[in-house]
């Protein structure tokens, strides 16, 4: 007899859970088990490393599952990834700000997408349960991504700011934060003050790391709601999130050199968010059971392949040059 988990075989969870922890492990244990500064060159072979990871696993899944999952799995892994890759612009900010170089930022990276791991098993874990036991649910996922994606859209390049996050400056009133960097370190002890003896602080690097995984909060607010949109299966939607985040980490390096060039990613992110949202009410007015997966995974990779285009295009005169992405600003 075989055991059941939110819908699929438990050794089909076990498999998953395995080939990520074997990455996990092959990453930190192997290709970077000392800090060092990851090159584009280096950034683009392990980014493509695990996109073609991602895909192989969309093969697999193809022949265990059908033709349909394995689509919609593709569509959910292009959703995320692209959602993803809009997370590089504030991941960018937030190491700038802090002045954190860029041999430590693979150690925050790697912590946060732990963390990430975690976070989205726990909430795409209660959308699973919160959808199959109110279907209704799902409109509103609809609405909220047609909305998101029109505020994207009407915002622009807003930035985000770092320095008067809420959580930023609760942080600095209730922890000892040092004066500067302590290498890759995240807490420390050291003096207080003079005849005080010494006490634990934390580094602005611990600060970064929080910033950073308060940022994935935040647009788990949005891919959650995105993915559930386009498949209720847990697996299908587990599987394509991490898969398509795991990468994130190789990915940044290689592109926040030359996000600034991507001048219409975030448009074509904001399309992608109202067509997600507009099928799965459309659908519903209409009376019909889904849009088919292979025009959904259609329309998605052409904008946001349109969008790239037209932003390189665009860009190949003036972009030659990146603005700084890590450069030694003062946390204020």
């Amino acid at each position: 007899m075989t055991l059941d988990f939110l819908g699929q075989p438990l050794w089909s969870w076990m498999l998953f859970l395995v080939i990520v922890l074997a990455l996990l492990v092959f990453d930190l244990g192997v290709l970077h088990r000392k800090s060092h500064e990851i090159g584009v060159r280096e950034s683009l072979a392990l980014s493509a490393f695990y996109i073609s990871i991602g895909l192989l696993f969309s093969a697999w899944i193809w022949q265990y599952m059908g033709e349909r999952a394995a689509l919609l799995y593709l569509t959910g892994f292009v959703v995320e990834k692209s959602l993803a890759m809009d997370n590089i612009f504030v991941i960018a900010m937030i190491f700038g700000y802090f002045g954190v170089p860029r041999a430590y930022q693979h150690r925050v990276l790697v912590y946060g997408i732990i963390g990430v791991i975690l976070l989205r098993g726990i909430m795409i874990g209660v959308g699973a349960a919160v959808v199959e036991h109110f279907e209704w649910v799902l409109l509103i996922f609809a609405a909220f991504l047609i909305f998101t994606g029109l505020k994207m859209l009407r915002d622009g390049e807003a930035e985000y700011d770092v320095a008067h996050n809420p959580v930023l400056r609760f942080m600095r009133q209730r922890f000892r934060v040092t004066d500067g960097l302590r290498g890759e370190r995240f807490v420390v002890r050291q003096p207080v003050c003079r005849g005080k003896g010494t006490a634990l602080f934390v580094t602005p690097l611990f600060l970064a790391l929080v910033m950073v995984e308060l940022a994935d909060v935040i647009f788990a607010v949005d891919s959650i709601p995105a993915i559930f949109a386009i498949t209720t299966d847990p697996y299908i939607v587990f599987t394509s999130n991490i898969f398509a985040i795991l990468g994130l980490r190789a990915l940044y390096f290689a592109l926040s050199a030359m996000m600034h060039r991507f001048v219409h990613l975030k448009t074509a992110v904001s399309l992608v968010l109202v067509f997600i949202g507009a099928k799965v009410i459309g659908a519903e007015l209409l009376g019909i059971e889904k849009v088919p997966a292979v025009i959904s995974l259609g329309v998605t990779v052409t904008l946001l392949i349109g969008g790239i285009a037209l932003s390189l295009w665009q860009t190949r005169k003036t972009g030659a040059v990146a603005p700084a992405a890590d450069g030694p600003v003062q946390p204020k």
